[in-house]
């Protein structure tokens, strides 16, 4: 596992990892954040233009489900997550008058969708898990529409020095809370620790954004080491 590639083996106990975040899902994260991931999701929301929207890792819904007014599709590896998000998103969108959601069940790196298919896509705390980042980036790229926007937010590093006090945070203050809530010792944030510690830096992500063919990149620390959020743009057409 390094800052753009997660081995076969590896990425399928992550994926049963998460699965096993389900029920405690959004309790963990707002502890581990201080509060701030649902400010955060909403900074996100302001950037999506109007039109058909792709979410890549969806997870159990916490941002789709407010996310008004759009086109969207949500996509997830997990079919444990689409289904937990399938009804949360939709009664959600439902209750506003919004059409339905579309679910989907895939990965990244292979995208089941034709080019130029999205106004805009995102990835939020998800693009850490991505098996092949490089491969995940010129997909999304692909499937975007001549000038469709590209939002990502994850916990990069700083630096290595910040990166390791982030990597002690994770594992007694975020790691203490989970093994309670969970109730176990084998606590599934173990395995997000992991991802967290080999994710990379800022600008790690900044220069894969632009060798993927993005334009106008940029990056913004939210949180120094819990969020930071990169946007990007397909190219225009000629």
């Amino acid at each position: 596992m390094d800052t753009a590639t997660i081995e076969e083996e590896e990425w399928q106990e992550l994926q049963r990892n998460l699965e096993a975040t389900i029920p405690v899902y959004d309790r963990i994260n707002r502890f581990a954040t201080l509060g701030q991931v649902s400010r955060w999701r909403r900074i996100v929301r302001q950037m999506l233009p109007e039109g058909r929207i792709l979410e890549i890792g969806c997870g159990p819904g916490s941002f789709a489900e407010d996310l008004e007014g759009r086109e969207l599709v949500c996509l997830d590896p997990l079919p444990e997550m689409i289904e937990v998000a399938r009804e949360r998103v939709n009664g959600e969108r439902s209750r506003r008058g919004d059409s339905p959601a579309e679910f989907v069940e895939g990965t990244a790196e292979r995208l089941p969708f034709d080019d130029d298919s999205f106004d805009a896509a995102c990835s939020l705390f998800s693009f850490r898990d991505w098996f092949d980042k490089r491969a995940g980036l010129k997909e999304t790229l692909r499937v975007l529409k001549p000038g469709g926007t590209f939002v990502v937010i994850d916990p990069a590093k700083m630096n290595r020095l910040h990166g390791f006090l982030g990597v002690l945070w994770m594992r007694i203050w975020v790691g203490t809370y989970a093994r309670l809530v969970c109730r176990e010792k084998n606590h599934p944030w173990k395995w997000l620790t992991r991802t967290y510690s080999a994710f990379g830096t800022t600008r790690d992500y900044v220069r894969m954004l632009d060798e993927a063919g993005f334009k106008q990149v940029k990056s913004r620390v939210l949180f120094p080491g819990m969020a930071t959020i990169w946007s990007a743009n397909a190219p225009d057409s000629e």
